[in-house]
């Protein structure tokens, strides 16, 4: 599903954040994603997502269903990025001046799906009965809800989210772990999260470390002290 071949990325600076970074990622496998602050994990779901670039070097350093990401000019990138991937943010990017139910049914609409899933995924995510509701009605662990409704509501094949429970109380961020975990096994993507959280780690199939040495298996890494 996602294979990562020798990347490479600077910071404008010019300083590396990312050297020589090999793996391959397991078709249907939910990954954790763990390391310091500064490392580059944030970057590196944005280098996968096309929204970043590597630098200039090897042909194919990210390779998304078998399509050289460096391959696709911006249009292409963009129709790949939103028919076969799905985001969340720890910001929850959930557009203010459209419903609930517009917010999620978003990507049916731009891949020209039917929008009745919409609904669905709502209720999936214990908001039925809200669909006209809209974003500044929710708490933050509510609005994440509509965050992994949207995500996943077009079935797409590989899912990025990006500390999705880093604005969240404990409390809430549990549950919106479980559920995401529930969520993604019914849809069967392959899921890469990044977080600081060793609880949010847990809920994972495997936790890699990234550091400047590379992804590691964390069963291998001594755990940090955060």
């Amino acid at each position: 599903m996602l294979e990562l071949r020798h990347l490479n990325k600077s910071y404008a600076s010019g300083r590396p954040v990312l050297s020589d970074l090999s793996y391959r990622f397991n078709p249907g496998e939910f990954v954790a994603i763990m390391g310091d602050s500064g490392v580059g994990k944030s970057t590196l779901l944005n280098l996968v997502a096309g929204l970043d670039h590597p630098d200039a070097g090897g042909e194919a350093p990210i390779l998304v269903d078998g399509i050289a990401m460096a391959s696709l000019d911006d249009d292409a990138a963009t129709k790949l990025r939103r028919q076969r991937m799905g985001f969340i943010f720890q910001a929850f990017h959930v557009l203010p001046h459209l419903t609930l139910l517009q917010n999620v049914a978003l990507p049916l609409l731009l891949n020209g799906l039917p929008q009745q899933r919409a609904a669905e995924m709502l209720a999936a995510v214990g908001l039925q009965g809200r669909e006209a509701d809209y974003p500044h009605q929710l708490s933050g662990g509510e609005m994440q809800r509509v965050a992994i409704a949207r995500a996943l509501v077009h079935r797409p094949a590989l899912v990025l989210a990006d500390e999705p429970t880093g604005n969240l109380d404990p409390d809430t961020a549990q549950a919106i772990l479980a559920l995401l975990q529930r969520e993604i096994r019914a849809s069967g993507a392959s899921t890469i999260m990044v977080t600081h959280s060793h609880a949010a780690a847990a809920m994972a199939d495997r936790t890699l470390i990234l550091t400047r040495a590379g992804l590691q298996d964390a069963s291998f890494v001594k755990p940090s002290a955060q």
